[in-house]
């Protein structure tokens, strides 16, 4: 009885009646704590896909780079030289393993990883874990996502012309996928891998707060969707005291010891804000892995995901890649990737971020990362089936195939792992409303959304699918601050984020 008394009491703080979503209310009634974003497309999120390239930046970067580093900029040069010479190595052996290179899982076997498993993720970030949900059921999701598609031909999608990326957030397919015991459990297994130095940090991995993100329907032979190398979570904001800064997520990097970054410490990472520019689409959640589920059967050249499985190098290289130029800059010259060829240039003219750019996500290129051999160490998934769950580190750079080859859709529901923190607690809130008026969710494009959508899910149809962890992820019940085996830190957080979803006064 107090569950539901509770879970009424917030939602009608939440602004909606007891009961299945009210449909009459206007989307506009979308109030949030942060400003509504303006309405897009994922082409928005990127320069590349907007249209726009890349060029130095406001003249305070240099400034930037150069507070960052003061006092160390001898232990940054030694740092960057025995990168270089650590990557020259790395990513011949990436090369050369290809797909085999990306640790793989099924699903039954979670609860008991090999030692092998468990290394090769810790070292390269990704993984796909096999029949996480059953073909039946995902394919059952598919025809349900293309009957809403078409009783809903006004979705925006990207690109329009051709639709390949929707932006739909609370279709009946995505709201199932999100809440299934098995994708919950199966990020879980995935938080496990985060650690926090701090005994007592305000973070909790055994409770996954659901993000809600898009989907992909790709089809055969298109090149619109031809999205490069990248990292979501920002981009400017990795170099900003006010970004990553505050948690000081870098430090190690920035210090001259790229080798003691622990890209796996999750502490540092809760006081990040990681969209400072207000980006459609940047991400201002704590998402510990990107991911999907997979609803076809895709392989490599068929629009599929590529990855750089250099976890810890990468993330240093294209970090400390703006603090040196090349004194040799023709890339044909036999010495251009020396490391003598790149000294440090702190200069008050250097500002660029390679790739960088505000209010958009971070790329990369070959032409300025051309240490990372992008063209060889951006590797396929192997071949993926319904069901199948995919997922890489925060950190990681991923792209997606320039064309699809193939001769089926490759199609895939966008689900992030989030662990339960304050600020994702308080986002939970806002996408708990956005999802209650059918708006999008608040990261991402605003607009009307689906707030008028035929068949749109309601709060009794996810209780329907998952009363427990599944409507706790929505922020639609309380999590659980009783459970056993808790840390003072978990249960706090889970105390502090019932407050911040309104359960308890």
């Amino acid at each position: 009885m107090a569950t539901a008394i509770n879970t009424t009491r917030a939602l009608w703080r939440a602004g909606c009646r007891r009961g299945p979503v009210s449909r009459s209310r206007s989307a506009r009634s979308l109030a949030t704590a942060a400003t509504e974003k303006r309405e897009g497309d994922i082409s928005d999120a990127f320069a590349s896909l907007s249209g726009k390239g890349f060029s130095p930046l406001d003249p305070r970067f240099a400034a930037v780079k150069q507070q960052l580093v003061a006092g160390r900029e001898d232990a940054l040069q030694a740092s960057w030289i025995r990168l270089l010479k650590s990557l020259q190595e790395e990513t011949a052996l990436i090369a050369e393993q290809g797909s085999k290179a990306i640790p793989e899982i099924d699903y039954q076997d979670i609860t008991s990883p090999s030692a092998e498993f468990r290394a090769a993720h810790r070292k390269r970030g990704v993984a796909v874990i096999r029949d996480v949900i059953s073909d039946d059921e995902v394919l059952a999701m598919k025809d349900e996502l293309r009957s809403y598609i078409a009783a809903n031909p006004h979705t925006k999608a990207f690109p329009p012309e051709n639709p390949q990326v929707f932006e739909l957030y609370w279709s009946p397919a995505q709201i199932k996928a999100r809440s299934h015991p098995n994708l919950l459990k199966a990020q879980q297994f995935l938080m496990k891998f985060w650690h926090s130095k701090d005994p007592n940090a305000l973070v909790s991995t055994r409770h996954p707060a659901i993000y809600a993100d898009r989907l992909r329907m790709r089809l055969p032979g298109d090149a619109r969707f031809a999205l490069g190398p990248h990292v979501d979570g920002g981009s400017c904001e990795r170099w900003e005291e006010t970004g990553y800064g505050r948690g000081k997520v870098y430090a190690d990097i920035w210090r001259g010891d790229w080798e003691s970054y622990d890209p796996w410490e999750s502490s540092c990472r809760l006081p990040v804000v990681s969209d400072l520019y207000q980006g459609v689409g940047a991400c201002s959640m704590f998402r510990m892995f990107q991911g999907w589920l997979s609803v076809s059967t895709t392989g490599p050249y068929q629009g599929t995901l590529l990855v750089n499985p250099l976890l810890r190098h990468s993330t240093a290289y294209f970090l400390l890649r703006p603090f040196f130029s090349p004194r040799n800059a023709d890339p044909a010259s036999s010495n251009y990737l020396a490391p003598s060829n790149w000294p440090l240039d702190l200069s008050s003219t250097n500002s660029w971020l390679q790739g960088a750019s505000q209010g958009h996500g971070q790329e990369l290129r070959p032409e300025l990362h051309p240490h990372l051999k992008l063209d060889e160490t951006m590797i396929h998934m192997p071949e993926v089936h319904p069901g199948d769950y995919v997922s890489w580190h925060c950190d990681t750079i991923h792209a997606v195939d320039k064309v699809h080859s193939g001769s089926s859709d490759s199609s895939v529901m966008y689900i992030p792992t989030c662990p339960l923190t304050l600020s994702n607690a308080e986002y939970l809130a806002r996408q708990r409303r956005a999802f209650l008026d059918g708006t999008p969710s608040p990261d991402f494009g605003g607009g009307v959304g689906e707030s008028q959508h035929v068949g749109r899910m309601g709060v009794e149809d996810v209780r329907k699918v998952d009363e427990g962890a599944g409507m706790r992820g929505m922020g639609l019940r309380e999590f659980d601050d009783g459970e056993g085996g808790l840390s003072n830190g978990e249960r706090e957080v889970v105390a502090r984020a019932n407050k911040i979803l309104g359960f308890y006064d």
